[in-house]
């Protein structure tokens, strides 16, 4: 590979998990508040979470069942480092086993899990039906599936921002929407019926609408900073020049008008939690 092509991959990596731990850092009072509504009756000691990426679910768990081991799984080496370096960092590494395998190919060894996690994942894979149907087999006895997803790409400025363009930030998202609408086609799905179709039982349902504020934490910004940065290479083809002089001055650390400069920042988006358990434990795994 040139080195231009491997510089510019490592590039995209080191903001692909930089993007990754600005997300679990401002999302982190969510995902908590997640693992203590699963409805558990005894504590899990072997966890799997899948598509773990950087780890924000990992150590969410970690956290509310300190006498588990979670199995990561995700198709990245660099995610399963970060997840590593961050298990070393919080003194949790015996109790963190990495494994990188893709998903859509052969299944790992999972051995047999109290409770499996897929976050933000399952939309990304190809065959995620094969999936859920792979979960269930893997299931112990009474485990449960806790399944998250987010509804969109999350927002930082309001409808109405910036003043001399609104509506940037929407046009972004729209120019994806299209993008992605045949690249993951599973976004957005339904998933309760097709847990159903799966084999499973939904114990519970809800909806999460997340507005956090920048005032709450300063990962706001810098989440909002580096998603803008990526969903700007990713349309800027799509993009009318006006939209994207707005985008670039938004962009611009130093610059008055730098989104990091802004006092009406929030992370908006919406998660939906799904939480299941084998339908039954005669059919076939």
């Amino acid at each position: 590979m040139p080195q231009d092509i491997q510089d510019q991959h490592h590039h995209d990596v080191d903001a692909k998990v930089e993007l990754l731990d600005l997300e679990a850092e401002a999302l982190a009072e969510h995902t908590a508040a997640i693992t203590a509504w699963l409805p558990i009756e005894a504590d899990p000691r072997k966890i799997v979470d899948l598509g773990c990426g950087t780890g924000a679910g990992t150590f969410a768990l970690l956290a509310r069942f300190p006498e588990a081991v979670v199995t990561a799984v995700d198709s990245s080496a660099e995610h399963l480092n970060r997840l590593r370096d961050k298990a070393r960092e919080l003194g949790v590494a015996e109790r963190v086993r990495a494994v990188q395998a893709d998903l859509d190919a052969a299944w790992p060894d999972v051995g047999e899990p109290d409770l499996v996690w897929a976050s933000a994942s399952l939309h990304h894979m190809a065959d995620p039906d094969g999936t859920l149907r792979r979960v269930r087999g893997a299931l112990a006895p009474g485990g449960l599936f806790a399944l998250v997803e987010l509804a969109g790409f999350p927002r930082f400025l309001p409808a109405d921002a910036p003043e001399d363009r609104p509506g940037v930030e929407e046009r972004c998202h729209a120019v994806l929407d299209r993008r992605h609408a045949a690249r993951v086609p599973h976004r957005g799905a339904d998933w309760a019926p097709r847990l159903t179709a799966a084999g499973f039982t939904v114990e519970g349902e809800r909806a999460i609408t997340v507005h956090i504020e920048q005032s709450r934490t300063d990962a706001v910004g810098r989440y909002a900073l580096t998603s803008l940065r990526r969903i700007r290479a990713a349309v800027a083809e799509d993009l009318p020049a006006d939209d994207l002089a707005v985008l670039d001055r938004l962009l611009d650390t130093g610059g008055d008008g730098s989104i990091l400069r802004r006092d009406d920042l929030a992370v908006r988006t919406e998660r939906v939690v799904l939480a299941a358990r084998p339908a039954s434990s005669t059919m076939d795994r």
